[in-house]
């Protein structure tokens, strides 16, 4: 899922084609994108777009007469820029907006439709769309622990909770985790004010870095390959690869759809958190430590 450094990029890709620009059509291929019906999205077409906000990891497209586009483009979303009245994509397209720079497409893969597509009218309107968390990279110290305090969850979960923090979601926390050297599963309410300091400083750090690499990596041209997956990251999506720091191969936790990555060696002192789905199966024979790990997938000595 896009998260707040690639909706910056953006944001920011987006700004130089389409502010100051009428909203010349709006094209559905996929009738259940659109989630809302009052104001039509008719009442869009014909309208300057007067600015962009990232609302969570949501796209707001501000038109005049205080009309919201609100796009929210989930795990497989994404934004394509292509020459003007250029086709939807038969697959994996969903709508064409229409500017008389180009057209923005929006498109997702796979076969589960949860991008989204909502059009509000007010300030009050769309206030309505914000889960309410902090921006990380707005507030003090005090404010961010005010925040990951607040509920005592793990981790993980407080810095992808969107009422908590703004924008976070499972490949950033990851990363700033790993940074923190902190386990994903401590409890919030847990943390010496040591640590608290010091994930409030790898928050800021990671989110601030991948902004800036994701601007040099897309340069002047619109971010097509928008991904979680980065070979730069340090512990997301590198499960079994050497961690950057200590070498220790990257472990990892996997619950639904989604997966926590993490370095025993660097965040959890060699302990191995127990995976829900093999624990189960493995019971009694889980391995706790990396060393136990390594014994196991070292072949027996002949």
């Amino acid at each position: 899922m896009p998260e707040l450094p690639d909706i910056l990029v953006y944001l920011e890709a987006l700004s130089s084609r389409i502010v100051g620009l009428p909203l010349e059509r709006v094209r559905l291929s996929s009738p259940f994108v659109l989630r809302s019906v009052d104001p039509p999205l008719e009442a869009a077409v014909g309208r300057t777009v007067v600015g962009l906000r990232r609302l969570g990891k949501r796209i707001v497209i501000a038109l005049d007469g205080e009309l919201f586009l609100i796009v929210h483009l989930m795990i497989a979303g994404r934004l394509r820029w292509k020459p003007a009245g250029s086709k939807i994509p038969g697959k994996v397209g969903l709508a064409a907006f229409d500017f008389p720079s180009g057209t923005l497409l929006l498109t997702e893969a796979g076969s589960t439709r949860r991008a989204s597509l909502h059009l509000v009218r007010g300030e009050r309107a769309l206030r309505e769309y914000d889960p309410g968390g902090l921006e990380a990279l707005e507030v003090d110290l005090p404010a961010f622990r005010a925040a990951l305090t607040r509920e005592n969850h793990t981790l993980k979960r407080a810095l992808t909770d969107p009422r908590l923090f703004s924008g976070i979601g499972n490949a950033y926390s990851d990363e700033i985790l790993h940074r923190a050297r902190l386990s994903p599963v401590r409890l919030s309410r847990q943390l010496a004010e040591e640590e608290i300091a010091r994930l409030f400083t790898a928050t800021r750090e990671t989110l601030l870095e991948w902004t800036e690499r994701l601007r040099r990596q897309t340069g002047e041209e619109f971010p097509e390959h928008v991904t979680a997956f980065h070979p730069g990251m340090a512990v997301h999506g590198r499960y079994r690869k050497p961690c950057p720091d200590c070498g220790s191969p990257v472990q990892r936790i996997v619950y639904a759809e989604n997966e926590t990555n993490y370095c025993a060696g660097c965040q959890t002192g060699g302990k191995l958190l127990a995976d829900r789905a093999l624990s189960r199966l493995l019971k009694q024979d889980w391995p706790r430590t990396l060393e136990e790990l390594e014994a196991r997938l070292s072949p027996a000595p002949r």
